[in-house]
């Protein structure tokens, strides 16, 4: 990892004075201006300042995000397209609506344009409508789920969608999604840069999943886990209410477990947790089935969480199918677990009642809570300060409880995912009581 890796392109100079009214010294009340220069540091130990200082070496940092006081765009001449992409998430419709108000009021910026499903909205054969966003039609949509301008998943022509940029008069893009949709905003800009245009191309990262590197937590990663703390609640009443009931939910989370981790943190009440960079048995005397009886035989009850990705090794033919975004489709590792439980059980004379819930749809539409509007909001607002300084190739992250501009290629390297000797983890091993290893 090197800090020029975390460099942000810039499309040119910045000539233009923005419209903000802010301040440039300490001390007088108002809020500062935001310099290039400012960074938020990735490592902030001890150690790891220790060993740059020996090294003589800057440490790897982030480009702090904010107002800057001279822009790239004049705002009356600025036009803006927004696209949201991929799986639903709380919290879609607010972060349009903070990059609107945050246009329209504050950089007076008035032609600002919604995209409709997606990258299919740029391809004329869609014949899909291009919508006007204005503050008065976006003034009630924070209170409702999904995404006014709807989605799609899939790759599309490249030179296509920068054919209706350009023919559009587009300067500024916003793409919000997730990393498939943020490779995508990566290959328009490349196509941008080919043709010397000067477009903007700004990423607010979105996955319900919390799975983007280099950033804390995504917008509509709280209200996920928070829904899902409801429903792990009313799954414990259902486990307790039959002799050797066993209550399992399914959760999203394709190849990071955070949302199964913090639903159980946040309950108390599950049992075990399994997740998607964690490996286990489901036989043998250290296995999953068999720590699972024995916790039935002395508690008569028992509550499990797994994310969507787990134990996908326990399939005898592993899936390499993928969906439209690239991703691999993963088979139903709860019914799988259902079953063979149910089999396990059986077999033995054991008994038991199983309840297998899978809430996903459900929780991936629901409006955002109060901290994640907050969240949304502060994204969409950084991404227009970002966006107006001729930043481009970039998405607003979070790190350090400061926000944060990353390139685009940074982010969408890997996936981040929990790390099983990290804190996170230990804390559910202890909320749990699971072993540590169900590894023969």
């Amino acid at each position: 990892m090197n800090a020029e890796d975390f460099n942000v392109k810039i499309l040119g100079r910045c000539s233009v004075k923005s419209p903000l009214t802010l301040s440039k010294k300490a001390g007088d009340a108002i809020f500062n201006y935001i310099s290039d220069q400012e960074r938020v540091l990735f490592d902030t130990t001890l150690e790891n300042f220790l060993i740059c200082k020996e090294s003589n070496e800057l440490p790897v940092s982030f480009e702090k995000a904010g107002p800057r006081e001279n822009l790239f765009y004049e705002p009356a001449k600025t036009k803006v397209a927004i696209v949201t992409c991929g799986g639903l998430c709380p919290g879609l419709n607010n972060v349009i609506r903070g990059l609107v108000n945050e246009l329209y009021y504050r950089y007076k910026v008035t032609r600002i344009f919604g995209i409709k499903y997606g990258y299919e909205g740029f391809i004329a054969s869609y014949n899909h409508p291009v919508i006007e966003l204005t503050p008065e039609n976006v003034s009630q949509i924070h209170l409702v789920g999904g995404s006014i301008l709807g989605s799609s998943r899939g790759n599309q022509n490249i030179e296509e969608m920068v054919d209706s940029l350009e023919m559009m008069n587009i300067n500024i893009l916003f793409c919000i999604g997730g990393d498939g949709t943020l490779r995508g905003a990566h290959d328009i800009y490349n196509e941008i840069t080919r043709r010397n245009l000067k477009i903007s191309v700004a990423g607010i990262p979105k996955t319900i999943d919390n799975d983007i590197n280099f950033i804390h937590k995504s917008f509509g990663f709280e209200t996920a886990f928070s829904v899902a703390h409801t429903i792990i609640g009313d799954a414990h009443n259902e486990a307790q209410g039959a002799y050797n009931g066993v209550a399992l939910i399914k959760l999203m989370g394709r190849d990071s477990g955070f949302i199964a981790a913090h639903a159980a943190l946040s309950m108390q009440e599950v049992n075990y947790v399994l997740v998607p960079e964690m490996d286990f048995d489901l036989y043998g005397g250290r296995g999953f089935i068999k720590t699972l009886k024995k916790r039935l035989s002395e508690r008569h009850h028992a509550l499990i969480v797994v994310a969507e990705g787990a134990g996908q090794f326990l399939f005898e033919n592993t899936n390499t199918e993928k969906d439209a975004s690239g991703n691999v489709k993963h088979k139903d590792i709860g019914l799988l677990l259902k079953d063979k439980i149910a089999e396990e059980f059986d077999e033995h004379k054991f008994p038991y009642t199983i309840k297998y819930i899978d809430p996903s749809y459900i929780i991936r539409s629901v409006p955002a809570n109060a901290n994640d509007s907050i969240f949304c909001s502060q994204l969409a607002q950084n991404a227009v300060h970002g966006a107006m300084a001729g930043k481009t190739d970039f998405v607003v992250g979070n790190w350090n409880n400061q926000f944060t501009y990353l390139p685009i290629p940074a982010t969408v390297k890997e996936r981040k995912k929990i790390h099983l000797e990290s804190e996170l983890w230990w804390n559910v091993l202890e909320a749990t009581g699971q072993p540590v290893s169900m590894k023969n």
